[in-house]
């Protein structure tokens, strides 16, 4: 783990799939696939190592994990400003 959380997410994706390539902030990783279903509760474990909180799978919106901008402001973000 680094101390960027975002750095530990963008190593996971390209972990798991690296032929993708370069990851944009705006890319969407669902329709490129770059996280997809056999990785996703694996990618849900390593935000709850690197948030420290649980997440609720009630809770999660698939618009949440279409980028990484939207990986940041959902997961990461918002703990900040708190």
């Amino acid at each position: 783990m680094t101390t960027d959380p975002m750095q530990d997410v963008r190593a996971f994706i390209l972990e798991r799939n690296p032929t993708v390539g370069t990851l944009t902030p705006q890319m969407d990783l669902i329709d490129s696939r770059a996280i997809n279903s056999l990785a996703f509760v694996d990618f849900i474990f390593l935000l709850e190592e690197l948030t420290g909180e649980l997440i609720d799978p009630e809770d999660l919106d698939l618009d949440d994990f279409r980028s990484l901008d939207a990986i940041e402001a959902r997961f990461f973000k918002q703990r900040a400003g708190q």
